[in-house]
């Protein structure tokens, strides 16, 4: 027998409070100073990693073009490797972007002419439908207002759902769509 409780309003935010904190983090919570110092030296050298090689880059590849910045390094195959690179990222970006307005405007034509045009159901129906369930389930489990209010309901195996019991009620009442 399965037994339908209904929560308190307290208990339910007490259970998404619970669910919110997930996980915890030693370096934002208090004291922990050896790990802040050490992840923050960490996250230093790591940016270090990323900006200085991009940096000592752009800087040589400007110094091909202008004398008045210092040449880290002038090798000419260095440059020819960054002029094809920027080469193929602009004809990358290119690319990316004709994908990107040819795929939006397919879309948006599809949408345009099946899901606008035929709606997924019969609106005349969905009140009927809804009409229709809400008494089916009025006379196999009570009333809504006792169902809302009751502490504990027991749903006797009799009240069980078969497995395509709503289909075949809509069946019943013409109100199936699907078919």
């Amino acid at each position: 027998m399965a037994k339908q409780t209904k929560q308190n309003p307290s208990d339910r935010q007490k259970d998404v409070d619970d669910r919110q904190q997930l996980y915890t983090d030693k370096y934002f919570e208090s004291g922990h100073w050896l790990l802040k110092i050490w992840q923050t030296i960490i996250a230093i050298l790591g940016w270090l990693a990323v900006i200085l090689p991009i940096t000592i880059t752009v800087t040589s590849f400007w110094a091909s073009f202008n004398p008045k910045i210092p040449h880290i390094w002038s090798y000419s195959e260095g440059i020819a490797e960054i002029k094809f690179i920027g080469i193929l990222l602009i004809f990358s970006a290119i690319m990316a972007s004709i994908f990107s307005v040819t795929m939006t405007l397919i879309q948006n034509r599809k949408r345009d002419r099946l899901v606008e045009q035929w709606p997924t159901f019969n609106p005349i129906n969905q009140r009927k439908r809804k009409d229709t369930i809400d008494n089916f389930i009025d006379n196999r489990f009570g009333s809504q207002e006792f169902r809302e209010n009751v502490k504990t309901y027991t749903v006797q195996p009799e009240q069980n759902l078969d497995t395509h019991q709503i289909q075949d009620l809509y069946a019943q009442h013409d109100l199936d769509d699907i078919g």
